[in-house]
Parts: C-alpha cells; sequence; structure tokens
C-alpha cells in the first residue's frame, strides 16, 4: 500500500487517536484538528459572508490621486494630468478614463484613508498580501501567508474538486515575488498556476499533473487508500475535517481526475460576445476567467498583471502616458465584471476588490511622474454583501495624508477575511506548531457592514 506522509496503510492497520491527530497536523501545515473545527464552525454561524474573492492586484502602487481621490481644485503638479467626471453616487468623482467604474458608482466602497510607513515594493506589499510589515522583504523571503493561502487553508474551496486558490496568471517567480505563497502553511495552499495571460493566443489552462513520485498505474492504489482513510473517518466524530485534511497530492488527483476544474479554466465555454464586452486585453480576459472560477468554486482568485508601463502601477515617469494605455482596459474589466456578477445575482456572493501596495506622492515630480507614496492610498470594494454607495475617509488637499478615519493594511485584510466568514483574530499554526495571529494587527471596517 502506498506510503503516505509518513505512514503505512494495510487493509487492518489501526490508527490510534494519537496518530490521528499527528497526520492530521502534518497535512494541514500549519492547523489541527481543533483549529480548523473551530474555525469551520465560526463560518457556519455567519450566514452573511461572502463565498469568494475577486482581488486584482495593483502591482507597483496605484495612484490615488490620478483614479479615485482626485484633487481638481489644485495646481497642476497636485491634480495631474487628467480630469474628473460625475459619477452615479452623487458628490463622488473618478478619473476621466473611468467611466465604467463611474457607472457603478453606486456599487462602490472607495477607501481614502489607508495608510502605513513602508515605502519599499517588498515591504509594503508583503504587509498588504500577508497582514505584516516586514524590513527588508526581498532579502528575509516572505514569512506569513498570503492572504489568499489563509483562506485556503481556513475556508477551503467552495466545491469539491476545485482548488481554494488562484492566481491569474501564476506570478510570483517574476520581479519582486508579490508575496502570495503560503509560507509556512502546506505547499497545498500556495496559489494555483492559472497557466499564463489569458489575453495571449497561445494561452493554455494549468496543467493539472500529478507529483513526480505517482504515477497513473499506482493511481488505483491511491484511490483504495483514500477509500480507507474515508471508511476510517466515517468512524470519529470529525470525519469531515479529517477527509479534508490531506497533502498537496491529494489535490493533484482531485484535479487530474475530474472535469469541473478543467471546465471552469476554459474561456472558450463563455460567448463571443461576452468576451468582448469584457476587452480583449489580459485586464478583461483575466476577470473572465476569475468569474467563471469562483463560479465553479474557487474561494479567492488574484489577478496579478506585469508588464511594465503597461500593467505595472509604479509610474515614477509619464504617468499620464502610462495610466492612458492601462486605466481603460483595467476600468472595462472591473466595471463589465461588476455588472456580469450582477445579471447572474451573484454580486452579493463575490467581493471584488482592486488596491496595490501604496499609493503615489502628491507632486508630479521632473519625470513627469509620481513616487512611492504610503502615506496615502486608496482601495475599491464591491459585492460581497458589503454596503457600497460609499466614500470611506478622506485624505487632505494634496492627498497626503487621511484627514478622517485613518486606516492601515490590517483593517482591509481584516474586512476581507470577515466577507469570508473568516475571524480576523483566528490563529494559525507555524512550523514549530505555535500560535500565529493571522493579522499582526486590524479590525473589520464597521461602515462596510453598516
Amino acid at each position: 500500500m502506498l506510503n503516505l506522509l509518513g505512514q503505512s496503510f494495510g487493509t487492518r492497520t489501526p490508527i490510534g487517536r494519537r496518530g490521528f491527530l499527528s497526520i492530521g497536523s502534518l497535512a494541514a501545515g500549519g492547523l489541527t484538528l481543533a483549529d480548523l473545527l473551530r474555525h469551520r464552525k465560526l463560518q457556519a454561524s455567519d450566514s452573511r459572508r461572502s463565498t469568494s474573492v475577486i482581488f486584482f492586484f495593483q502591482a507597483g502602487g496605484a495612484s490615488h490621486i490620478d483614479t479615485v481621490d482626485m484633487k481638481p481644485t489644485m495646481s497642476a503638479e497636485v491634480r495631474g494630468p487628467f480630469a474628473p467626471i460625475d459619477t452615479s453616487l452623487p458628490g463622488f468623482s473618478v478619473c476621466d478614463l473611468m467611466p465604467g467604474h463611474a457607472a457603478i458608482a453606486q456599487d462602490l466602497a472607495v477607501i481614502r484613508s489607508i495608510r502605513h510607513h513602508l515605502s519599499v515594493h517588498d515591504d509594503a506589499t508583503h504587509w498588504l498580501q500577508t497582514g505584516y510589515p516586514l524590513l527588508n522583504a526581498r532579502q528575509q523571503g516572505q514569512q506569513h501567508p498570503s492572504q489568499g493561502s489563509i483562506v485556503s487553508a481556513l475556508k477551503g474551496s467552495n466545491a469539491a474538486g476545485m482548488p481554494g486558490y488562484v492566481c491569474i496568471p501564476e506570478d510570483y517567480r517574476s520581479h519582486m515575488g508579490f508575496y502570495e505563497h503560503a509560507a509556512f502553511l502546506n505547499s497545498r495552499h500556495n496559489a494555483l498556476d492559472a497557466g499564463g495571460d489569458p489575453s495571449l493566443g497561445n494561452y493554455r489552462p494549468p496543467g493539472f499533473s500529478l507529483p513526480a513520485d505517482v504515477t497513473m498505474p499506482r493511481l488505483e492504489d491511491r484511490r483504495t487508500l483514500h477509500q480507507h482513510l474515508d471508511r476510517l473517518a466515517r468512524r470519529v466524530d470529525a470525519s469531515l475535517e479529517y477527509a479534508a485534511l490531506d497533502d498537496v497530492q491529494r489535490q493533484a488527483i482531485e484535479l487530474t481526475t475530474g472535469s469541473s476544474a478543467r471546465k471552469a479554466f476554459d474561456l472558450s465555454e463563455e460567448p463571443a460576445e461576452l468576451r468582448a464586452a469584457y476587452g480583449k486585453h489580459a485586464y478583461g480576459q483575466s476577470a473572465l476567467l476569475a468569474r467563471r472560477l469562483v463560479e465553479a468554486g474557487v474561494s479567492f482568485v488574484t489577478i496579478n498583471l506585469y508588464e511594465k508601463d503597461i500593467d505595472w502601477w509604479d509610474d515614477h515617469t509619464t504617468i499620464e502616458k502610462n495610466l492612458r494605455k492601462r486605466l481603460p482596459p483595467f476600468d472595462q474589466a472591473v466595471s463589465t465584471l461588476v455588472r456580469d456578477l450582477r445579471q447572474r445575482g451573484q454580486l452579493d456572493n463575490v467581493l471584488v476588490a482592486a488596491f496595490g501596495e501604496f499609493g503615489r506622492s502628491p507632486r508630479i515630480d521632473s519625470g513627469a511622474g509620481r513616487g512611492h507614496w504610503p502615506g496615502a492610498m486608496s482601495a475599491v470594494l464591491v459585492g460581497g454583501g458589503i454596503r457600497g454607495g460609499q466614500v470611506i475617509g478622506a485624505t487632505d488637499s494634496l492627498g497626503a495624508a487621511p484627514i478622517s478615519r485613518p486606516l492601515g493594511p490590517g483593517d482591509l485584510l481584516a474586512s476581507i477575511y470577515r466577507e469570508l466568514g473568516i475571524d480576523h483574530a483566528s490563529t494559525i499554526r507555524d512550523r514549530q506548531n505555535r500560535p500565529v495571529p493571522i493579522l499582526e494587527s486590524g479590525q473589520p471596517i464597521a461602515e462596510l457592514f453598516a
């Protein structure tokens, strides 16, 4: 019989209580059975949680002043090159390159008062992705699990045979890393690689493959093993939790032998008119793929796009040229996604979020761009049952610092966790089996849930 997790099981080999708990803890990679039972109980008690999240990560740091926190009465070096346009939310304006956002503004919750103190991409990204600040993050590497990995571990997927966490495309091997790993959690909770840029003609869905040491002739043995474990699990109180606790190889088998995941990644299933409505570009096709994935049962999808001066929001120079290329496809993708989710009756079950690691400096500099600015940044949330049609917080006349309702990265992530039914005060276990809070600090933003 196949050896799994260092244990050998024959049809008559008993597993004592200590062994059962040990296997459960190892398989979860940072959770004990007691931890998981508590998290699942909390989820079950929260009937208004969002079922999934689609997160547009604006890597590089989007300019809040040139998008959703404009300063039109200020001098040209502050207000920038763009004009504001009115929206469907009275008193709220956005950049004139974002008519799609203007049309759906009554659904948006725009948070204008997030700030922190880390001005290096890697350090700030680690904070916004994991809830933990980290100096010299590039040298140290990721120290805490990303929000998607936390969701995978504590919530799991919404449907059998689907991963809990997907990145489109999986991009944490390039550039600065984006800090989207599972860190000390089991590698099962890393993002599934979505296979590449969905806008490219040679795009292929992920090649779901078994680990190198598990060949197809051995698959039947593994199936027999799981059948044996399932029978054993039915004899204990935590049968469902035990069945869910397995290593990364089980996920590979589920994806390899099932059809639901393969179908979800197949954009050819969508009508040509809808694909065109999203836009024949990376943002649009990524958003459409994300919608298909959450519809099929993925709990957390991150959209990562990186092409210098187009999808990378680090606009130190020529910010006008860059945003004229980037904002229209981004705007089309987000607004079409929101309308599509609403038409399908899914908007209350899917939280769409867009933010980067910091904002941009108040003044246009000599290179016609804006520098890093952690002192103020904005985030846009929509759907998931949160209260839309509101602007939370405000910055000063320069967009340099919050003057009302100052919030931090932990508050933003705590709000996302709440929408998914995850207690922001939860702990997970590190490699030394010590309890570690999933956030260093932060509370759900009350206005979102009023």
